[in-house]
């Protein structure tokens, strides 16, 4: 089992940033890429950006390229989302995720879940 928790959401002005971080526990030696999703209400869950075990290849969602940045750090199992000039249109809860392939965009090929965190972007 892995247990994900993320920190990092709160509320923020139209242009300003959040970096949100993803703590991983439990069975991390079995982890190989790891996502971040976001859901907004009323909408199904989205994938944001993927990471490589090795952190060398990413993926973006076209709504976020050039503005989010992921990162992960091995040595203390975290991965983390960096988001610049951020948009009403970013407000969701997002979600790590991890116990996929090792590079995966699709929410129902990853096993193991955070609880999310907040991000609301006010205008």
């Amino acid at each position: 089992q892995v247990q994900l928790v993320e920190s990092g959401g709160g509320l923020v002005q139209v242009g300003g940033s959040l970096r949100l971080s993803c703590a991983a526990s439990g069975r991390t030696f079995s982890i190989n890429g790891m996502g971040w999703f976001r859901q907004a209400p009323g909408k199904e869950r989205t994938v944001v950006a993927a990471i490589t075990r090795s952190g060398g290849s990413t993926y973006y969602a076209d709504s976020v390229k050039g503005r989010f940045t992921i990162s992960r750090d091995n040595n203390q199992n975290t991965v983390y989302l960096q988001m610049n000039s951020l948009k009403p249109e970013d407000t969701a809860v997002y979600y790590c995720a991890a116990g996929g392939g090792n590079f995966e965009v699709r929410a129902g090929a990853y096993a193991y879940w955070g609880q999310g965190t907040q991000v609301t972007v006010s205008s």
